[in-house]
């Protein structure tokens, strides 16, 4: 059994805000439908690398999926959609403001079919408010955020921003989501109701920068506490270069690091410079050794190639094997939180383009082999191909 495993999903997202919400909910059971025009969305080949007939974002952010294509602007795809909404739990789409609207599915019409359903809508700025109607992408809700600032500061001072790496601007408002989505089905246990969700890039973004707290309780940015309380946290670390042209990460801060760094470098005083000379002369594995054996916080700077071989990650089964129906076995990354009686699982890799349409409609709605050769042949869904 497995929590979700009573739930079914419309996932009408595309490139990563949506897809990782609506994936963690597949990795606790929910069946989760991912809803695709016949041609396939834009993420599929969002990248010039491609396994399978997709990209490596699409496998990272849909495993445990199904894959049904739908045209949702010919009338019959539009039915099957609002046959499927009855039948279902929860939607999840992430399109600009209004377009689902404009498609015939806005809220007030889909709890007409459904007054059970949870509706999701996720997008850069929310449904209200006076930027609704810009464009946004993760990278954007960083910025406003002021997150994209505070990782340039955190470099130098007096440099230029910085941006972020990966997409965090969606895969942190995407976890709200989907944390907020089981609220949401908590709530209609309780009460039977459904209920349409708003999340937006720039408030979830907002949300995780502690600074502006800071702000709103001091008028002061980081930069201006640390100039302003410089003792607030103490010790000496940093990134640091290493013999072989390796990088450690150390963070040897607070009284007992900073006794600890004494003793080792036999000074009162231990500065930044003197550490920098000390590990320079030291490969990477022999600063982690020395730091890990004096108590302190540290780590090997990784590129990716290095952390899939990472024998901590891969002893507590970070890595799985699955079976893509184009590219065949892949190993791919595991769920990441253990749990003694209801943990996430990777089941099966991300799906081929239309590869459950025919099991979706024909076991949802009864649509029998016949008329899914009409519905293809009229564009309406299609084939694995």
């Amino acid at each position: 059994m497995k929590v979700l495993d009573d739930i079914r999903v419309l996932d009408l997202c595309h490139v990563w805000f949506g897809p990782w919400c609506c994936m963690m909910l597949a990795d606790f059971g929910a069946e989760v439908i991912r809803i695709e025009p016949p041609w396939g969305a834009i993420d599929r080949a969002a990248e010039g690398a491609l396994k399978g007939g997709s990209s490596y974002t699409f496998h990272h952010l849909n495993l445990n999926k199904k894959s049904l294509t739908l045209n949702l602007k010919e009338p019959e795809g539009a039915e099957i959609f609002k046959e499927l909404v009855k039948v279902s739990d929860v939607v999840v789409q992430n399109f600009s403001p209004g377009a689902m609207e404009r498609l015939g599915f806005g809220y007030d019409v889909l709890k007409e079919l459904n007054p059970k359903v949870i509706y999701a809508a996720l997008s850069g700025f929310g449904q209200t408010g006076p930027y609704t109607k810009r464009r946004s992408y993760a990278m954007i809700a960083e910025a406003m955020s002021g997150h994209t600032r505070l990782t340039g500061e955190s470099h130098d001072p007096e440099g230029p921003p910085i941006e972020m790496a990966q997409a965090y601007g969606d895969l942190g408002p995407g976890t709200m989501a989907a944390m907020s989505l089981l609220a949401a089905l908590r709530y209609r246990d309780r009460t039977g109701k459904g209920q349409m969700i708003d999340v937006a890039q720039f408030d979830c973004m907002s949300a995780y920068n502690t600074a502006i707290t800071a702000y709103l309780l001091f008028g002061m940015t980081p930069r201006e506490i640390r100039e302003k309380y410089p003792m607030g946290r103490g010790g000496i670390g940093g990134i640091l270069k290493t013999s072989d042209g390796g990088w450690v990460r150390l963070a040897g801060f607070g009284p007992r690091g900073m006794d600890k760094m004494k003793e080792w470098m036999e000074v009162e005083e231990p500065t930044k410079e003197m550490l920098e000379e000390r590990v320079a002369s030291m490969t990477r594995d022999e600063a982690v050794d020395l730091f890990v054996g004096m108590g302190l916080p540290v780590a090997p700077i990784y590129h990716v190639n290095e952390t899939i071989e990472d024998p901590h990650l891969n002893a507590r089964d970070m890595f799985v094997e699955v079976e893509h129906g184009k590219a065949g076995k892949l190993k791919l990354l595991n769920f990441p939180v253990k749990m003694t009686e209801s943990p996430g699982e990777v089941r099966t890799a991300s799906p081929v383009l239309a590869q459950h349409s025919r099991e979706v409609l024909r076991e949802l709605l009864g649509v029998s082999d016949e008329r899914f050769e009409e519905l293809v042949k009229a564009g309406v869904t299609s084939k694995p191909m």
